[in-house]
């Protein structure tokens, strides 16, 4: 569908739809793209998406989309929308399936020329140490009630099992833990689906990707990082929470749904189906989405472990050695409780980032203590084929998106259109004939994650950055992939 609504300029790098666009808009829509990129987006329904989560009970500043938008549950991937928790509402759709999907950067002592002979090696360890692919079943055998710890707790009860350290939790989101988590709120089929499944990496867009630093923009920010050189490498990790958040979005959308007919909610969309922040179905939701996130946390950590444990089973050298410490490890699927400033005002809100990365600027309370110098990492990976960013939260983005910018490269092609147009061996040979490994439980399923089915994450991360609301510090390119 051809979006046929107005769209008003308002600079190089955003896009307004305005409020009468659709009688019933609460506030106006506001995308974050260049001209060429903006004619892409019309192609498809979430600019549409963008106009309907417009209309949520409590909605402030605007309906947002980041540069990397396209058409999701709901709300669009790359959505960000903001509630008054007082009267406003929470919706599952500005949050997604996969809550708590998110990436985990490491930083590594070695460089390129010490990797690059041993890439298939290393490639294949992390291959058999990680389990991948569809309803893939992790090492990890938990009781029922250490599933509830694993919930309450997230990447803290990676910690006391041994699977990662203090200093790793120091460096993630919320430290790694949600603590409104009420375990009770989530269903027994969602911890059925999820016990087997914690360390694994899943299928789909999930990844492992060993990777070299090509630029560094920011030597001073990219130092405190702990990147340090061009061709050192880093090895970035990108999942979620499994069929435990999966379910746990399933089971409230259905209670959602009887929500909004016993508070007498109007909406364009079924799929924006939400109920108000402080209702008891409102509470219970995020109870429930912040067990996901949890779980979400501790399977990166666990996976972590495996990793570290790939890297120094290859290179014969110590985790210390090796220098491989974790850099940052941010959510791109959540709805958090955060204070902003809308029109001079302090408001408590209810941040929905639904393929949206937090990106707060330095000195911003939530942001660890070893960036707020710098501002909080962001973590912005791209195709398989191209590269990568990392770059930092910014004041603007404080200002205007509620501490947001995108998430990633931004899907151009369904998987099912991905996968008419190449086939998964020949996305494989043509990595390969860019120096790039890669392995998988599916070959075909490659094709879905070709770089042709995703926008260039190189255009994407400029219009982040000359909107403002995020910087970039550096970028890395794929020495080797492994794709769920």
């Amino acid at each position: 569908m051809v979006w046929q609504g107005e769209i008003r300029r308002i600079d190089d790098y955003r896009w307004e739809i305005p409020q009468g666009y659709k009688s019933g808009m609460r506030v106006a829509g506001l995308v974050y793209a260049d001209a060429a990129m903006l004619n892409g987006i019309r192609e498809e329904q979430s600019l549409e998406q963008v106009a309907n989560v417009a209309f949520l009970p409590g909605i402030v500043g605007r309906s947002l989309a980041m540069p990397d938008i396209h058409w999701g549950y709901g709300f669009p991937i790359g959505g960000v929308a903001a509630t008054r928790v007082s009267d406003g509402v929470i919706s599952p759709g500005g949050v997604g399936y996969d809550i708590n999907c998110g990436v985990r950067l490491l930083r590594t002592n070695l460089v390129e020329s010490e990797v690059r002979p041993k890439i298939k090696e290393l490639v294949n360890h992390l291959f058999n140490n990680v389990p991948s692919g569809l309803g893939s079943e992790g090492k990890i055998r938990i009781s029922n009630k250490e599933v509830d710890e694993v919930l309450t707790s997230g990447a803290g009860w990676a910690v006391k099992k041994g699977y990662g350290s203090s200093q790793d939790l120091d460096v993630t989101e919320e430290w790694g833990c949600m603590k409104m988590a009420d375990p009770d709120k989530v269903s027994a089929r969602a911890k059925k689906r999820g016990a087997p499944q914690l360390g694994t990496l899943g299928s789909g867009n999930h990844f492992l990707e060993v990777q070299v630093v090509r630029e560094i923009y920011d030597k001073e920010a990219a130092t405190v990082m702990g990147i340090t050189q061009e061709g050192q490498v880093l090895m970035l990790i990108h999942t979620g929470s499994r069929g435990l958040g999966h379910q746990v979005c399933d089971d409230y959308l259905r209670i959602m749904g009887d929500a909004v007919r016993k508070y007498g909610i109007c909406l364009p969309d079924r799929q924006l189906a939400c109920a108000p922040v402080q209702s008891d179905e409102g509470r219970d939701y995020l109870a429930a989405m912040a067990c996901a996130a949890n779980f979400a946390w501790a399977n990166r950590l666990c996976i972590t472990h495996w990793v570290r444990e790939s890297f120094t089973g290859v290179f014969g050298r110590s985790i210390t050695d090796l220098g491989l410490e974790q850099i940052y490890d941010v959510a791109h699927n959540i709805a958090k409780i955060e204070e902003h400033t809308v029109d001079g005002k302090k408001l408590m809100l209810c941040v929905h980032r639904k393929g949206a990365t937090r990106a707060f600027p330095a000195g911003q309370k939530g942001v660890p203590d070893r960036y707020m110098s710098v501002g909080q990492p962001v973590l912005i990976p791209g195709d398989m084929g191209r590269c990568s960013f990392i770059a930092v939260g910014t004041e603007k983005a404080m200002q205007e998106t509620f501490g947001s910018t995108c998430h990633g490269a931004g899907r151009m092609k369904s998987r099912g259109a991905a996968r008419k147009g190449m086939r998964g061996s020949d996305v494989a040979d043509a990595l390969a004939a860019k120096g790039i490994y890669v392995r998988t439980e599916d070959l075909g399923s490659l094709a879905e994650e070709a770089s042709y089915a995703y926008k260039d994450v190189v255009g994407v991360v400029e219009i982040a950055q000359g909107a403002g609301i995020s910087r970039k510090i550096a970028m890395a390119e794929p020495l080797g992939v492994i794709k769920g």
